[in-house]
């Protein structure tokens, strides 16, 4: 039966194939009126220098006097984040603000056309290079309902739909003043309770408190970004209805960039914006989710003077790192698909685990299980049909395509062919003022398998034989070098609906022989990683809440162990984890209300002078929202080689395939130190097992040597330690 649907599915997307390339011209159709056809000439300027690392940097005064004024567009250039990045896609229009202001005649950046009844026309009267929106005033209301609605001074809503608030003894009708305008080139919002009848600067409700909101998601650059006002307000409703501001923008959001450098720039102005209008509030709390969590710990970290305390939901210690065993995801998969030996071992989804560390599971719906047949088919491998899945598949599908590979991205229909054509289009490449360009002009990666043991702990604990661990590291790879990379082969028969990526897993980029060749990362990339504030060091000057919903059982990628990452390279660099607390809770309860009452209490403490305030400790939470367990060991666990506590034994966490392969659960070993396979045998890297027999085929596997698990990250710089001082 599988067959028949599948041979229908083909059939199916043959028949329509017509309608589908209509589709999917109507899905880009925005893309292409907007469409960027021509760039402006390259401007050099410099990104501050942050060596021996950002932290340790005085950033320059501002050049632009603040606060921007209404109707005038904010500063475009970035104070020391280095040049604006070309191309570059304008979403004001996207993101409901209307279209960006004309700033050139010249043909640069995207069309703006001729308004018509408020909406775009057809004729072109200028374009957008810079995306500049002019600062502005819009408001909005709750109503009793609970829903945010715009709010039209001209015609209010009768009384009794609007939602109100008490503060204090007064009652205050729920309605928020919203400004919005561009900095960096992003958007910006600032919001808080207030009505038209009071001026720009007045905020009689305020109650003295900021919240800086950052987002998360996958992003490799080249775009503005968006967040709009109704989400914003939304999303924060509880606080802003409390009293607090709320300021954001789009620059924060990881969905249109991983640079932290050009991120900490735009969030700094951003909050210069709000104070020159307000003055300082008591104190300023972060929050964000996924990436919008791990730019706390960085800007944390990196000094960057935006918050005081962090609320770091589903966070990661920072992206690059996790990049290490991300983009090991689709080798194993590759591997499991079209190069094992006992191919119905791996498609057992349970046996995975071993290998990937992160969790996978038989019977799991599988989110693309018909591709893999049809490309095992188009290797001539007989084919399989998966029969679970796994968070490198649930989770971290398609992202190589999208981080690493510079052939593909999926923003590519916003700028014209001969633009992408001249362009790369990875996570490498939006951090190129960072990284740097090889000899060939791509972006430097800090990616590297050079001396891994793929599967060396299962291989161990005898989770895995001889022969299959020798198997799987002489086939596995590794990733190409990006001049030899090229773009994934995705047939779209029903537009966007029913992509057949024709490529599964990239596997045509990774490497291939017996031994298939491994890669090091650049220490030139690394190195600048470093020191720039793109890598989690473990330097925790600031309060922390890590808090997340358990998610293992559904095979998120914001798994559990990312927050025992950050706390093992914060009790390597600190000593102690003073500033950190990590609270996980089951899915159907949120402690949001608890963990800005917990933070206000700390920030409070702190300005007092006094430490983390008693009771504050790291627990976890039923779906009820009872606590289970608060104490200093509530989550000791393999992680930190204890017995698990009451938190780890109710939610168990996982590894990936680096710890997997040995390595130490910090997780930031871009460059293991290569031993010969000798040493690693005499310090017992194998066991009890006898490698004597097999030695010779290690050696032809691994030439260079293997990781030796006792020691650091090689390409770590020497100097980058606790004694700088921050």
């Amino acid at each position: 039966m599988r067959w028949f649907y599948y041979l229908l599915t083909l059939v199916l997307a043959i028949l329509l194939g017509v309608l589908g390339y209509f589709q999917y011209l109507r899905w880009t159709h925005p893309y292409h009126q907007m469409q960027v056809n021509r760039l402006p000439p390259p401007v050099d300027v410099p990104v501050i220098d942050y060596r021996p690392h950002l932290a340790l940097v005085t950033r320059p005064d501002d050049t632009y006097f603040f606060p921007i004024p209404l109707g005038e567009v904010g500063p475009s250039q970035p104070l020391y984040a280095g040049p604006r990045q070309y191309p570059f896609f304008c979403m004001t229009l996207l993101a409901g603000l209307g279209q960006p202001a004309v700033d050139n005649h010249q043909g640069y950046g995207v069309p703006v056309y001729e308004e018509r009844g408020g909406r775009p026309g057809s004729r072109i009267v200028g374009y957008s290079r810079d995306c500049g929106l002019p600062s502005r005033l819009s408001y909005y209301f709750a109503d009793i309902r609970g829903q945010v609605r715009r709010y039209d001074p001209g015609a209010p809503p009768p009384p009794e739909a609007v939602a109100q608030t008490r503060l204090g003894s007064d009652l205050v009708p729920e309605i928020y003043r919203v400004e919005s305008g561009t900095i960096n080139r992003y958007i910006y919002h600032i919001a808080m309770l207030a009505t038209p009848q009071q001026a720009r600067t007045e905020a009689p409700w305020w109650n003295r408190k900021l919240i800086y909101q950052f987002h998360g998601g996958s992003g490799i650059g080249f775009r503005q970004g968006r967040v709009k006002p109704i989400r914003l307000l939304s999303k924060r409703r509880e606080q802003l209805r409390s009293g607090y501001a709320v300021i954001t923008s789009s620059g924060n959001k990881t969905s249109y960039t991983y640079d932290m450098i050009r991120a900490e720039d735009t969030a700094r102005r951003v909050k210069r914006q709000f104070t020159s209008l307000y003055g300082q509030p008591r104190y300023t709390i972060g929050i964000g989710g996924s990436g919008g969590g791990l730019a706390q710990y960085l800007m944390a970290q990196n000094r960057a003077g935006v918050f005081d305390g962090a609320l770091a939901l589903y966070a990661y210690p920072d992206m690059v790192t996790q990049t290490l065993y991300g983009l090991d995801c689709d080798l194993l998969n590759t591997y499991y698909a079209f190069r094992a030996r006992r191919n119905h071992r791996w498609q057992d989804f349970d046996n995975r685990v071993s290998l990937e560390g992160m969790n996978a599971r038989a019977g799991f719906d599988h989110k693309a299980a018909f591709l893999e047949p049809l490309n095992q088919l188009l290797h001539g491998r007989w084919p399989s049909w998966p029969e679970g899945s796994s968070e490198c598949i649930n989770g971290w599908f398609g992202l190589s395509a999208l981080i690493h590979n510079p052939h593909q991205g999926y923003i590519r229909p916003m700028f014209s062919e001969p633009i992408q054509a001249r362009g790369h289009w990875s996570y490498w490449e939006d951090l190129v003022e960072i990284y740097g360009r090889d000899a060939r002009g791509y972006a430097r990666s800090a990616w590297g398998n050079m001396g891994v043991q793929y599967g060396l702990r299962p291989l161990v604990s005898g989770q895995l034989t001889m022969g299959e661990f020798l198997h799987l590291n002489r086939h596995i790879g590794s990733w190409r070098r990006p001049h030899r990379m090229e773009a994934e082969s995705i047939w779209l028969p029903l537009g966007n609906k029913l992509p057949l990526w024709l490529s599964l897993w990239g596997n045509h980029n990774i490497t291939e022989g017996a031994p298939a060749e491994r890669r090091q990362p650049d220490p030139i990339a690394v190195e600048r990683a470093y020191r720039s504030g793109q890598v989690f060091v473990g330097s925790n000057p600031l309060p922390v809440i890590d808090l997340r919903h358990y998610l293992e059982p559904e095979l998120d990628m914001h798994h559990l162990s990312a927050s025992f990452e950050a706390r093992a390279r914060i009790l390597a660099w600190e000593g102690h984890r003073d500033n950190q607390v990590i609270w996980v809770s089951h899915r159907d309860y949120t402690p949001i209300a608890e963990a800005f009452a917990a933070m206000e209490g700390w920030l409070e403490a702190k300005v007092r002078g006094e430490p983390r305030p008693a009771g504050l400790e790291d627990q976890c939470f039923d779906e009820q929202g009872k606590v289970i367990y608060r104490g200093e060991d509530a989550w000791d666990g393999e992680w930190n080689h204890r017995e698990p506590g009451a938190c780890s034994q109710r939610y168990p966490h996982f590894s990936n395939s680096r710890v997997q392969a040995g390595g130490p659960w910090l997780g930031s070993v871009f460059q293991c130190r290569l031993i010969p396979l000798e040493q690693a045998v005499a310090r017992g890297q194998y066991g009890s097992l006898d490698v004597g027999p097999y030695l010779a085929r290690l050696k032809a596997i691994f030439p260079g040597g293997v990781c030796d698990l006792t020691s650091a990250d090689a390409l770590r710089p020497a100097d980058l330690n606790p004694a700088l001082g921050f």
